[in-house]
């Protein structure tokens, strides 16, 4: 049975017929979604907005696996194993997708590229379901857009992953600062920097005191190069500063409607927490996902805190208020979701206060 195209088109069924996992970067999204995929009535999409699928091949589908440094679980398959049926051989990209999708976007209201973009995700779908199966998509570009999503894709199970800002920001810092790999630094440049138009967006820079790359090159792909450069010689308060306000936009669209939120905080310290989430996505879904094996990710960060060097810990404090101000600033955000991200940030003033 196709996904809907609009709400009130919605087939009448008790379960959700596909799965939207909304996260960010360095969120141990990737680990949720391996323990849905390892179902074997999933078929996982990874990264169905990532730019890589503009240029991938069939042939180059089997080494798409974790490297030493990712901190992805180890996989069965490889990351872009679903997508080869979408492959022409001899062709590169996925069919369907556009390089113009793997920028995340915050307007009020679908921009005029959405259509396209709902059409391929809809194509990736239907292809699942027809064999049977329960489609899983994992995205890291996909929370600004979460309402245009909701509405599109209704009979969706729409799923927010939330880890606490410090954690996630120093598992990206750490990746630049040792493995010299700016692309998790340089991401919220990027996005915030394409986005600086929206009001919102605007509006979050200034809150957040973010210093953005001096110049807007012509293209997205130039702006991608001119972040990763300036994210290697970044100022490391700029850049959490940057990576919250990137943090806190996202958040906002979760508060304002996901049908389960994933505090990645907590799995590895609470067996309750991890079956109350497969108890989510059964009663939802009908998938029982095994969430008992997850690592403690903020006892790991505290054990990092001497290795996180270019920051001051003491600054971060103030970062973290004005985002929370301007979470409750917003309208159709939950209270109970605005008391969750209040304690995200109180345990990232905890976390930070070591670095240095």
């Amino acid at each position: 049975m196709p996904l809907s195209q609009e709400a009130d088109a919605a087939p009448k069924s008790a379960l959700k017929q596909a799965v939207f996992l909304h996260t960010g970067w360095r969120s141990a999204g990737t680990w949720v979604w391996s323990r849905l995929r390892a179902l074997n009535t999933v078929t996982g999409f990874y990264e169905p907005l990532s730019n890589v699928l503009a240029d991938l091949s069939k042939a180059e589908v089997a080494a798409s696996r974790p490297t030493l440094t990712s901190g992805h679980p180890p996989l069965e398959a490889p990351y872009f194993d679903e997508y080869k049926p979408f492959l022409q051989e001899g062709v590169r990209g996925v069919t369907g997708y556009r390089k113009t999708f793997g920028i995340d976007r915050f307007g009020d209201v679908p921009d005029a590229e959405f259509p396209a973009l709902a059409a391929y995700l809809r194509s990736l779908c239907e292809d699942a379901v027809r064999q049977g199966r329960v489609p899983v998509l994992k995205f890291c570009r996909s929370t600004g857009r979460l309402p245009w999503l909701r509405h599109a894709f209704a009979d969706a199970m729409h799923v927010g992953v939330l880890r606490n800002p410090a954690s996630q920001f120093a598992s990206g810092w750490l990746l630049n600062q040792q493995w010299r790999n700016p692309f998790f630094v340089a991401a919220p440049f990027r996005v915030l920097g394409l986005n600086r138009t929206e009001p919102l967006v605007k509006h979050v820079i200034d809150v957040c005191d973010v210093k953005l790359p001096p110049a807007v090159p012509a293209s997205d792909d130039a702006y991608a190069m001119a972040c990763e450069q300036y994210a290697r010689s970044a100022e490391g308060n700029n850049a959490y500063r940057a990576f919250v306000a990137l943090w806190i936009l996202g958040a906002c669209r979760m508060g304002q409607g996901v049908d389960l939120l994933v505090d990645m905080d907590l799995p590895g310290q609470s067996r309750d927490y991890a079956a109350s989430l497969r108890a989510g996505f059964e009663v939802q879904c009908g998938l029982s996902p095994d969430f008992s094996g997850a690592r403690d990710l903020v006892e790991e960060t505290r054990r990092s805190a001497a290795r996180i060097g270019g920051i001051d810990g003491g600054a971060t404090r103030a970062v973290h208020s004005a985002a929370l101000k301007f979470l409750k600033a917003q309208g159709g955000v939950d209270a109970a979701f605005v008391e969750r991200v209040r304690e995200k940030m109180v345990l990232a003033n905890e976390l930070t206060a070591q670095w240095r």
